[in-house]
């Protein structure tokens, strides 16, 4: 067996365990069934170097040559296509069929040419070349995280690397036919090239399927079914994130705790369904009009939060109070009223303790009459930044705007 032979037969070893992989992925991970599409792409691609390993045992040379042509650009234009559909993306489906067609069409134009000729060459590689840039731009399109760009500049240098090859091909030989081809310096070239850039954007594919997967049952186990807000665990883990980059940054953070009032009347009341829509109803009313950067989530229960970094306990309670009150397309509901307690960060402060403070701010407005909101003694009149340096100092208000002063 010669070099280059055996780069064939390595290539076909990987894309074979690529294959098992993704199918083994998408079985067991019902939602991402998707990824079988992978599977499927890179079972096809083996039929190019099986095609290229088979050619002088199956005697055939138009039929292995246009097998190995046809199934490694379908094969790179199908991952394409997977990597957008697994991403809920369109994919450029005209593109791919125009590549394939120019593709069969280039390749039905040279025939049998020599192999070794730099127009042979360019025909041939062209399309592989378009289908790698196709792969490039779906990529881009998809997301510009760290795995993303560098699988985009896998692809880009794939791209470059078929450009190359007729360079190469004319430089070491080719082969006169597809039999003579496997035994030159070229295909070994060829081959080992291509191969450890589709392995390398095989990993980084893996590895990008395998880290949606892994942020969807984060996402999926930090969000409260029912509300479709973050729950307890989500809401902490943005508000810890907001509070570390505001604490380096001397930016103050404030959080509004609002509770539903008398909301186990309502289910006693109209029953647990008519309670749920309450639930989802506020829900809707505190994801659209919380301001734009702010962590919101349900606690549990009739509780909800709101934290907004770079502003103090006076903005936030402006934006709790328009959240307080009752919003258009809630008529077909019992009526319901919320109440709040708004607590700004104190210097050295928990973020647990800034919860019980703002908790403790709410209980204030629900024994003051409820259908208000309150800020924790202090915080609103003081403008505090993270590090607890004073910003300014406004005018003694008072801590709790009736709902009669609010409208």
């Amino acid at each position: 067996m010669s070099g280059a032979e055996g780069v064939l037969a390595v290539n076909i070893g990987a894309g074979a365990l690529f294959a098992a992989g993704y199918a083994v992925f998408a079985l067991t991970n019902r939602q991402h069934r998707a990824a079988l599409g992978f599977s499927v792409s890179y079972l096809i691609g083996i039929m190019s170097p099986a095609s290229d390993l088979m050619a002088p045992i199956v005697g055939a040379p138009a039929v292995t040559e246009w097998a190995s042509y046809a199934s490694f650009l379908l094969a790179t234009l199908s991952s394409s296509i997977t990597f957008s559909l697994f991403h809920g993306r369109r994919p450029s489906w005209g593109a791919a069929a125009a590549i394939f067609v120019l593709g069969l069409t280039l390749r039905a134009t040279i025939g049998t040419d020599p192999r070794d000729t730099l127009a042979y060459g360019m025909a041939y590689q062209l399309p592989f070349a378009l289908a790698a840039i196709q792969a490039l731009s779906t990529v881009l399109a998809v997301d510009r995280r760290p795995l993303h760009l560098a699988l985009a500049g896998v692809f880009a240098l794939l791209a470059m690397n078929f450009m190359i090859k007729p360079f190469l091909a004319v430089t070491f030989g080719a082969g006169r036919t597809l039999e003579s081809y496997s035994r030159t310096t070229y295909a070994l070239l060829s081959q080992a090239s291509s191969g450890l850039l589709l392995l390398a954007a095989g990993l980084l594919m893996l590895l990008i399927v395998a880290q949606k997967a892994i942020l969807e049952s984060q996402m999926a186990s930090e969000t409260d079914p029912l509300s479709g807000l973050p729950n307890r665990r989500g809401f902490d883990r943005q508000a810890q994130q907001a509070i570390a980059r505001a604490l380096p940054a001397r930016r103050p953070v404030a959080v509004a705790v609002f509770d539903l009032d008398h909301f186990k009347r309502i289910n006693d009341t109209f029953g647990h369904a008519v309670g749920d829509s309450v639930i989802v109803a506020f829900a809707a009313r505190l994801r659209a009009l919380a301001p734009a950067g702010a962590a919101v989530g349900r606690l549990g229960g009739e509780e909800f939060v709101l934290l907004l970094e770079n502003a103090g306990a006076e903005t936030v309670w402006r934006s709790a109070e328009a959240i307080r009150r009752r919003r258009p397309g809630e008529d077909d509901l019992p009526p319901f009223t919320v109440s709040g307690g708004v607590a700004q960060l104190r210097p050295g402060e928990s973020l647990a303790e800034l919860m019980r403070r703002a908790d403790k701010a709410s209980y204030q407005a629900k024994g003051e009459g409820r259908d208000r909101v309150c800020c924790a003694p202090g915080d609103r009149d003081l403008d505090l930044d993270a590090a607890g340096v004073v910003v300014s100092l406004r005018r003694p208000q008072r801590l709790v705007d009736s709902a009669s002063d609010a409208g």
